[in-house]
């Protein structure tokens, strides 16, 4: 069943709606058949703003910036992100995260930001470093690779050995990617409107979280019984406390470490094999990644939170596969409140989507927008600065807290890959396609590539102690904003968009401060000449964007 080429008007002020469906199903067989395929149809025939049905629930789909707007900006008492993503509840637990009240699932995430902080960061790099060099110990000097696989192998053992402690990376190791594939695999089209469905793949899901559990409360008591405590997540939530006083029992913990590693690896696998097929796809593209990673580590620089900060060309490379390539086809969202938009009228009780490779592929937002182009975010073009059109990992105050370290987690696989290694496609580009039939998106498999060690002169990776620079230029400054002489010049935060990463505050402390309770706190809101470059270096690395200066006459 496909939907008819085309969209009706609706009444009393209601978006259009898409023709075709069939009675209480609605599209659901479209969608999934192939939910990119579907959604990017409705987008092309309705507009930015277009509704359909799926098992009886009314969807409004929304893309584009304006219209994006809407689903990211609006309160979480007009979009309720919780009752959109009840599939949710048998993977992280019942009370945790979106089985939550709003205040208490907010709490909850904050509890998590500490381990994405910057100071947390610094101690990441090496262990990213380390994962590299022991997933590629036994490659020899060439060789083949399936690419998907590999990368989803490196970026579990990245996040679980940076975010979850050493006991699950080194400990149980096998055990917990197995538990963890189980729950992964409970992200299902099926599970948006029958979580509990008794099928064997959410039987497994159900199994894997008892079990996840259990290991968690085994390494609650042993760490209680040790006098030296790890600085982990996992210790981390072990200590931490809610503003009433309460300490997380184990379902809470074993509930928000899931939240991290999602946050930290779900969807970066697949974004990673993407960094190296356009690479190799393009390859004057590469030879400009190559020479820049060259230039600043040689064959023997420190790979560091610092050294990774000055890599522009290939975080516009990764800034573009993000644009081609999100990783996630839809987020959605509850109506609490009547929404109108344009005339219309978004009724409560009705859901709403927003698609990012949809509104990513708009030509009016982003020029030649199929096309791979990294220099589209150079300091000249910045087609990023429009934050409700760029929108991979989301927006708002809802956007995806483990971005920053996605970001990270990628550039430095690629720091250390390629410097030691060339690559190249095994098979016809053209085949090397998106698979949309997950909601989740991977590169099609199989995705097999070719590799051989570069030169004669082995590169080695120096992960040594990385040491919290002093503040300096932004190797990505938009020297627009900073060399624009004013006689007063201050720094403000959009709190719709700062979820606490404390970037800024590394950068500038004496601007700005983040607390235990995630809150940034503008110290001081003006900023002198001598202050400028520190402070326009923590207003270009906030992950979210949340801040900015005004200069006023």
């Amino acid at each position: 069943m496909t939907m008819q080429a085309s969209v009706r008007p609706a009444g009393n002020g209601a978006p259009p709606a898409a023709r075709g469906g069939i009675p209480w199903l609605g599209h659901m067989l479209s969608f999934a058949g192939n939910p990119y395929r579907f959604v990017e149809k409705v987008a092309r025939e309705g507009g930015e703003i277009v509704s359909f049905t799926m098992m009886g629930q009314k969807i409004v789909l929304l893309t584009g910036d304006e219209a994006s707007e809407i689903f990211y900006r609006s309160s979480d008492e007009q979009l309720d992100q919780s009752a959109a993503y009840k599939l949710m509840t048998p993977i992280f637990g019942e009370g945790l995260v979106f089985d939550a009240p709003i205040a208490r699932k907010n709490e909850q995430l904050r509890m998590l930001m500490p381990s994405l902080r910057v100071e947390a960061m610094r101690d990441h790099s090496h262990k990213i470093v380390q994962e590299v060099e022991d997933i590629i110990a036994d490659w020899g000097d060439a060789g083949e690779i399936e690419l998907v696989k590999m990368m989803k192998q490196l970026t579990i053992n990245t996040a679980s050995h940076c975010l979850l402690g050493r006991e699950f990376r080194y400990e149980l190791s096998a055990e917990f990617a197995e538990i963890y594939h189980d729950l992964e695999q409970g992200v299902h089209p099926l599970a948006y409107h029958f979580p509990n469905l008794p099928i064997p793949k959410f039987r497994r899901r159900d199994k894997a979280r008892k079990r996840l559990q259990e290991l968690v409360g085994g390494i609650v008591k042993k760490r209680a019984s040790q006098a030296e405590k790890p600085s982990d997540m996992f210790q981390t939530l072990i200590d931490m406390r809610y503003e009433d006083g309460t300490k997380l029992d184990e379902n809470e913990i074993t509930g928000l470490l899931i939240g991290a590693i999602f946050a930290g690896h779900h969807t970066s696998s697949g974004t990673a094999a993407w960094v190296l097929l356009e690479l190799l796809k393009n390859p004057p593209v590469l030879r400009q990644v190559r020479q820049e990673l060259d230039e600043l580590l040689g064959a023997k620089g420190a790979v560091t939170f610092q050294s990774l900060r000055e890599m522009p060309v290939l975080e516009n490379v990764l800034k573009e596969v993000l644009r081609l390539h999100p990783p996630l086809i839809i987020l959605m969202r509850k109506v609490s409140e009547d929404l109108n938009f344009k005339g219309y009228t978004i009724r409560a009780g009705d859901m709403v989507w927003a698609c990012p490779p949809v509104t990513h592929r708009l030509s009016r937002l982003f020029s030649n927008p199929t096309v791979f182009d990294p220099d589209r975010f150079s300091p000249e073009r910045r087609e990023d600065r429009n934050l409700m059109a760029y929108q991979p990992f989301g927006g708002g105050k809802h956007k995806c807290s483990g971005n920053a370290f996605a970001m990270f987690q990628i550039k430095a696989i690629f720091a250390v890959l390629l410097r030691r290694y060339d690559f190249e496609l095994i098979d016809a580009p053209e085949t090397y396609v998106d698979n949309y039939k997950d909601m989740i998106v991977q590169p099609m498999e199989p995705c097999r590539i070719r590799y051989r060690r570069r030169g004669a002169d082995s590169f080695t990776s120096d992960y040594g102690k990385d040491e919290p620079p002093a503040a300096g230029k932004c190797p990505v400054d938009h020297e627009s904003l900073a060399t624009a002489a004013a006689p007063a010049v201050t720094v403000v935060v959009d709190r719709g968009l700062c979820q606490g990463h404390a970037m800024c505050m590394g950068e500038a402390p004496g601007h700005f401060q983040v607390g235990d309770d995630g809150v940034l706190r503008i110290v001081k809101d003006s900023v002198s000449d001598a202050e400028m470059e520190a402070v326009q270096s923590a207003v270009n690395y906030c992950p979210n964007a949340a801040l900015r200066l005004e200069r006023h006459p």
